[in-house]
């Protein structure tokens, strides 16, 4: 049964892989694909290039790791084509759980050490949690409740970098990649996956993009909704004031934090979204109908949203804010739900770094950086796509396939083992 089991998921594998082969040009890319996409959803410590080439090709790992390493880090193959073909082949087994329910903007970080790899700053590192030397990388994702999968992946290139014409040159940066914030990056995934016509109708968004307000104008320019995380300083008109052109030191404004801490206790109530691992999750929340005080909002008449604020049992003051276009009419457990599905993108990003390695590049140019990502993603699609047929005790990549014996004493660079 178990040589039954493991010969239909070599098969689905290989009809995968090949699906991928037809548009990634050559001929001569197929073996490389295939091999690093194995490399990939095997078991081991590290995926950078060196390690799976032991894994795949033991007896000839020197040969092995030259052509991944060609492959990933300086092949001429469309990244674009290659995420298409993910998307076409994994979001029927997402969709089999429901339709597509949000776009997830969001931004994962790779501390790292150095200044030569493409894109390392010193700025805020969401993996540590503070300031470090790291490359940040913006990312869009369609998700349901069931699963996401990043249909959209750049390098966030700082300033200092986009500006360094001999850094650009050595880490071969494409002419047309100019400085541009990470909400502007974030908006042109936005306008690109709308042009395009995927699924979905609602942006997800943390502090770090909703505080920006031209990316909410802009997402609703495209005719769909948000729910935007916000900082507690952001501005909103105040209950029963017309909005206007706001200025700094209006009086007519206020903080959502003030806002919050001078709602009456009625305001507050309790709300469960979603199962946990041992119990329903649920907080305390109010919501408040309010006009932000934008100065890039939409021509014409401003449209009142939702304020949705957290404050749970035993904090001295609120946690978390959120504006929302969503309808005035939307039920509040619903609209607490939809402002707590990031949570599956957070998940999911920590499983693409823990199973398939998406942090383990060890590359300093602009192609191997995306090319490893593209690769990532679409083995991460497989595993999606995998998901029932393994237990969920164990880990997904330990579980796919069988994992080919390695030259006794072998030690990958990076590996704590080979000290």
């Amino acid at each position: 049964m178990g040589l039954v089991r493991s010969e239909e998921i070599e098969s689905r594998f290989e009809r995968y892989v090949d699906g991928l082969v037809s548009v990634i040009g050559h001929a001569d890319r197929a073996g490389p694909l295939h091999d690093y996409l194995l490399g990939l959803i095997m078991p081991g410590e590290r995926k950078s290039v060196e390690p799976m080439a032991a894994i795949t090709a033991p007896e000839r790992t020197a040969a092995q790791h030259q052509s991944l390493l060609h492959f990933v880090g300086t092949g001429d193959w469309p990244d674009d084509a290659v995420l298409g073909k993910v998307r076409e082949m994994v979001l029927p087994a997402i969709e089999r759980h429901g339709p597509i329910e949000a776009w997830i903007i969001d931004d994962t970080s790779f501390p790292k050490k150095g200044k030569h790899s493409v894109g390392v700053s010193h700025q805020y590192c969401g993996q540590l949690g503070k300031q470090a030397n790291c490359q940040v990388a913006v990312t869009l994702s369609l998700a349901n409740h069931h699963a996401s999968l990043p249909v959209a992946y750049q390098l966030y290139l700082p300033k200092t970098w986009a500006q360094d014409d001999e850094r650009r040159c050595k880490a071969k940066v494409p002419e047309d990649i100019t400085f541009k914030t990470k909400p502007e990056i974030a908006l042109d995934q936005i306008r690109w996956a709308h042009e395009t016509g995927l699924p979905g109708k609602m942006a997800l968004m943390d502090a770090g993009y909703g505080n920006d307000s031209k990316l909410r104008a802009g997402v609703s320019e495209l005719g769909m909704t948000y729910v935007a995380g916000i900082q507690p300083q952001i501005l909103v008109w105040k209950p029963g004031v017309p909005p206007g052109r706001p200025r700094r030191d209006a009086q007519d404004t206020i903080p959502v934090k003030k806002l919050a801490l001078s709602l009456k206790p009625k305001a507050w109530r309790t709300v469960k979204w979603r199962e946990g691992t041992n119990d329903w999750l649920s907080s305390r929340f109010a919501r408040v109908r309010v006009y932000a005080a934008s100065s890039h909002e939409r021509p014409g008449k401003p449209k009142k949203e939702w304020l949705l604020i957290e404050w749970p049992e035993g904090e001295e003051e609120p946690t978390k804010y959120w504006l929302s276009t969503l309808p005035a009419n939307i039920p509040f457990c619903d609209l607490v739900d939809a402002a707590k599905l990031r949570w599956r993108i957070e998940r999911d990003y920590q499983e693409l770094k823990q199973e398939v390695g998406l942090g383990h590049y060890e590359g300093r140019g602009w192609r191997g950086f995306h090319h490893h990502a593209t690769l990532c993603i679409a083995a991460y699609g497989l595993l999606i796509s995998e998901r029932e047929t393994i237990p969920p005790s164990r880990p997904r990549s330990a579980a796919l396939l069988p994992q080919p014996a390695l030259h006794e004493g072998y030690r990958p660079r990076g590996s704590s083992l080979a000290a």
